[in-house]
């Protein structure tokens, strides 16, 4: 294993499973990541047909908020994020993307700087179908301040309240993150 997949892999083995699917997502990836070390998109949309991805999830804890935008491709209500390029630590995945997609300075003060979610997604979209990894970040964000988001990527953005029974139209455990979420504030 190189020591951008040992990093990866030590990242996965920290998060502690909130549910059995997330057991299961953790343990796939553990095995997918001693398995091999092309973990890294090399070619849009889907080479390797699995890989790395990170939310950075805009979290307002006081109001118990979360700030999702209305993805352009994916058509979607989904958190600020992205791939994690070759070699690169997914927390830097996380402050690139906040960066990009945000315009800010990402806070990783809601949790700390470990990913608090990790889910494995079959994706299909123009290009096919793959699987995305995803590690979920926390970034400290406030609904009184306002946000913009990339147009390019996002055509609209709005805070949701963090309740599992009104979940968008957004990533499939986009509800079990709110979940786990609710547990992390409490």
């Amino acid at each position: 294993m190189n020591s951008a997949t040992a990093v990866v892999a030590e990242i996965v083995g920290g998060i502690a499973p909130f549910d059995e699917v997330e057991r299961t997502h953790i343990e796939e990836a553990l095995a997918w990541l001693t398995s091999t070390d092309d973990v890294f998109r090399r070619v849009k949309p889907a080479t390797p047909h699995r890989h790395l991805v990170c939310y950075a999830v805009v979290v307002d804890p006081e109001a118990r908020a979360v700030l999702l935008g209305r993805h352009r491709l994916a058509e979607l209500w989904l958190p600020t994020g992205g791939h994690v390029d070759p070699g690169e630590h997914p927390l830097e995945t996380a402050r690139r993307e906040a960066a990009e997609e945000l315009g800010i300075r990402a806070e990783f003060t809601v949790v700390g700087t470990d990913p608090l979610f990790l889910t494995i997604t079959p994706v299909t979209d123009h290009g096919g179908s793959h699987e995305d990894v995803s590690l979920w970040y926390l970034i400290r964000g406030s609904r009184t301040q306002l946000y913009t988001l990339d147009p390019g990527e996002f055509s609209a953005e709005r805070w949701w309240d963090i309740d599992r029974y009104a979940v968008p139209e957004s990533d499939p455990h986009f509800a079990r993150f709110l979940t786990k979420l609710e547990s992390a504030l409490a």
